[in-house]
């Protein structure tokens, strides 16, 4: 391979970072135009690096993982040291190539969707500073810099979300993210402590080779002695804790729909290539290990499976079309989660390549309608085809690949996660996510068809395609078509890890596998026509949200999560933990420092009331205090 590229590489990172720190300090303010054309620029630059870079990589004939630099700066103990570093492996190779090409286009994108902002600068500043995060963290050696990556990437989402914050629902949306990730971080962090305690190490290259069960001797967590196998098996649970949080699994999910208040590029970027991936990525890179460790993937698979009906199920009532993308978003990251879980890991790997380009289409998608229509609503859209005709095609490619239907890309990763999970011994992981195929199909189409089909029902007389936000959406539709069918074998040859830990099981149902799953998408293609699209739809019966079932309504509220988590955190939390924590600092902890100081101001009070100044008064003092010694205290005269 070039060596140069190796070498260099570290510019994939300072580019974006160089349009931060220049759009940040100089442009931001009074040159909003000029900083949106640098970052698009300088994200070009990144991104065709990247892709020199992983072509020249797997261009050999087996490649390996390889340290382009590294640059220790922090020594804990002779092995356990921090770094800054450059993993190039398929894996960080893959991540790097999606993050820059997503982010590329979403900054093309951009111009159109923030002309008319007044704080567009500081929006592509942030942007940037998100895109140097993501790949900061994908590139990590170890633990430590992957973890400070990720409180980074947790930063810039927080500025992105709450991007618009004169608007107090993109404020409170991006403090809910930033507390709910928080918290599962505060266990990642825990278990990066234990496990690097007992590895003695932060590089995943010794992490993934550890084996529990050959650990001996105690160590000592503060409140309990525990044998080395159990805290690395504790540890590797706090670590998935915080994927779990970063990926929005369920119940820590309730986040990210509300992080639907920022811009729509910036939902499109978080959904595809960033942040809520970072949770699947960890979990990928570290398979191995949690493949170790007894009873982890089993929590991983459960976890992903659960979550991946639970948002389908939800996505199929919804109104608001950045929500049913964002739903759509949890199920397709439970999808890759209960993948890994079942040791699918080539599946998962290749369904998180596929999904960043499709979904990061649809969510740029949304945007344009929502730019023309001025309204997130789906009741208030319909006859969009006309309109914009490239979008309509777009969004249709991209429908059918996450819908699973050949030869679009979604079905080669979705199919292979399910013979995974069947061939793996996990029939009841295979059965969800089959229901989940069928319900991915219906609520996409559902939207699909009442976004573009029908009569319109708003004004569209203003409606049209615009050029800067058409170009990515139709960029990104070619890999949409094209990935899973053209990297398939790419993902064969170089990502399947999981072989040591599949389970000797046969199933006579995994060549049938792709009938069924294409089937389940086309069933649910069929029942959203009938329901929405077909000329004998009652439109009016099918949008109406008042005369529907309880069940229905149920569902349409989110189950009441939303309301039970408010209601939780607002009273027990806020009302009752947070009152009892603050009445005690209070009437306690201030009671015993107003009685301290008043103590001291008391005794303060007397000493100077003494200082009278008259000489005779202390010769008197004096003489008194060494007669006292003398008689009551044993002086020795």
């Amino acid at each position: 391979m070039n060596e140069f590229l190796i070498s260099h590489s570290y510019w994939i990172l300072l580019f974006p970072l160089i349009g931060f720190l220049v759009n940040g300090l100089i442009l931001a303010k009074n040159h909003r135009k000029a900083a949106g054309t640098l970052s698009v620029v300088l994200s070009g630059f990144s991104m065709l690096y990247a892709i020199a870079l992983v072509v020249a990589y797997f261009a050999g004939n087996a490649p390996q993982a390889i340290v382009a630099w590294k640059f220790p700066f922090l020594a804990f103990s002779k092995t356990l040291i921090a770094e800054a570093a450059f993993l190039l492996d398929p894996l960080s190779a893959m991540m790097v190539f999606v993050v820059t090409v997503i982010a590329f286009f979403v900054n093309i994108y951009s111009l159109g969707y923030m002309r008319e902002d007044r704080a567009e600068g500081r929006f592509f500043a942030l942007l940037s500073f998100f895109t140097f995060s993501m790949l900061g963290l994908v590139v990590a050696t170890g633990l430590f810099q992957m973890y400070f990556f990720w409180e980074l990437v947790g930063i810039a989402s927080y500025l992105l979300i709450g991007f618009w914050y004169e608007r107090p629902r993109a404020v409170a949306a991006s403090k809910q993210a930033f507390i709910v990730t928080r918290f599962a971080d505060s266990f990642f962090l825990l278990g990066i402590v234990i496990v690097t305690y007992v590895v003695k190490s932060f590089h995943f290259g010794v992490l993934n080779i550890v084996q529990p069960e050959m650990m001996t001797g105690t160590i000592s967590l503060g409140f309990w002695d525990v044998s080395a196998r159990d805290a690395l098996l504790f540890g590797s649970v706090l670590i998935f804790i915080g994927g779990w949080g970063k990926s929005a699994m369920f119940p820590l999910h309730i986040w990210l729909p509300n992080a639907m208040e920022g811009p729509t590029p910036v939902s499109s970027i978080i959904h595809s290539a960033t942040m809520v991936v970072a949770g699947v990525y960890l979990v990928a890179r570290m398979f191995p290990f949690f493949a170790s460790c007894e009873g982890t993937l089993e929590i991983v698979g459960t976890v992903g499976a659960f979550t991946a009906i639970f948002a389908a199920v939800i996505a199929c009532t919804q109104k608001d079309i950045k929500r049913i993308l964002a739903y759509s978003t949890l199920s397709q990251l439970g999808y890759m989660m209960f993948g890994l879980g079942v040791s699918a890991t080539a599946a998962a790997s290749f369904h998180v390549f596929n999904h960043a380009f499709f979904k990061c289409m649809l969510f740029l998608v949304a945007g344009s309608l929502i730019h023309q229509v001025e309204t997130n609503d789906l009741d208030k859209m319909g006859g969009l085809r006309k309109k914009m005709p490239f979008t309509y095609i777009a969004a249709l490619i991209a429908c059918l690949s996450i819908s699973g239907i050949p030869p679009f890309s979604g079905f080669f990763s979705k199919d292979e996660i399910l013979s995974g999970a069947i061939a793996s011994g996990h029939p009841f992981i295979f059965a969800v996510g089959f229901v989940t195929s069928a319900l991915t199909a219906f609520y996409m189409f559902r939207f699909f068809f009442l976004a573009f089909h029908g009569k319109p029902r708003a004004d569209l007389s203003h409606a049209k395609e615009d050029f800067a936000m058409t170009l990515p959406i139709v960029c990104l539709a070619v890999p949409s078509f094209f990935s899973g069918f053209l990297c398939r074998g790419l993902f064969e040859k170089f990502f399947d890890s999981s072989a040591a830990h599949l389970p000797e099981t046969a199933s006579s149902l995994t060549p049938y596998v792709p009938y069924l799953a294409t089937g389940a998408g086309i069933l649910g293609i069929t029942v959203a026509w009938v329901l929405y699209a077909s000329p004998k739809t009652n439109i009016s019966r099918a949008l109406d949200s008042t005369n529907r079932s309880a069940l229905y309504k149920t569902v349409y509220h989110k189950f009441y999560f939303d309301e039970g988590y408010y209601a939780f955190t607002r009273q027990f939390i806020f009302r009752g933990v947070a009152a009892c924590a603050r009445a005690f600092e209070d009437y306690v902890i201030g009671g015993i420092l107003k009685l301290v100081t008043s103590v001291v101001h008391f005794a303060g009070t007397l000493v100077r009331e003494m200082q009278t100044g008259y000489l005779s008064i202390y010769i008197g003092t004096l003489i008194v205090g060494v007669i006292l010694w003398r008689y009551l205290g044993g002086l020795p005269i």
